[in-house]
């Protein structure tokens, strides 16, 4: 049973069978957001997800980012992400047509950011997550 269903403007139905969400920022005790802290917290999470993920790919979607119109510090202009960073393993039907339909899935760990932590279903998901290329970054796997 998947937490939710999202279709993806290719039309493919993906399953969201586990999802973790943080917060962006959360625990920053010093510094601002900026680019620097920007890709540090996304190379965190690429890690973990390669980690926590082995038998599936990982795929970043890129996330928005705003400048807002802030003091710039010793590491460059203050750079916005959305508040809270997703961490979610998708499942769907085999890509590899000749695969048993029975005993194969298609796989993808996909990192993207959102400003609510609510939960992507549907056609309502990101325009980034529905856009992603799952028959050319997913992998089949045996059941």
């Amino acid at each position: 049973m998947s937490l939710a269903r999202i279709v993806l403007t290719s039309g493919r139905s993906v399953d969201l069978s586990e999802l973790r969400l943080s917060s962006t920022y959360g625990g920053m005790l010093e510094g601002y957001p900026c680019k620097l802290v920007n890709e540090m917290k996304i190379q965190g999470l690429l890690r973990s997800a390669a980690r926590e993920f082995p038998s599936s790919p990982v795929h970043l979607v890129p996330p928005p980012r705003e400048y807002p119109d802030q003091y710039a510090g010793g590491f460059g202009p203050v750079e916005v992400m959305p508040s809270v960073a997703c961490v979610g393993s998708f499942r769907s039907h085999a890509l590899n047509p000749s695969h048993d339909p029975v005993l194969y899935r298609s796989a993808l760990t996909v990192i993207w950011f959102q400003p609510t932590t609510q939960v992507p279903s549907g056609c309502d998901a990101e325009d980034g997550l529905r856009d992603v290329a799952w028959e050319e970054l997913a992998k089949d796997h045996e059941l």
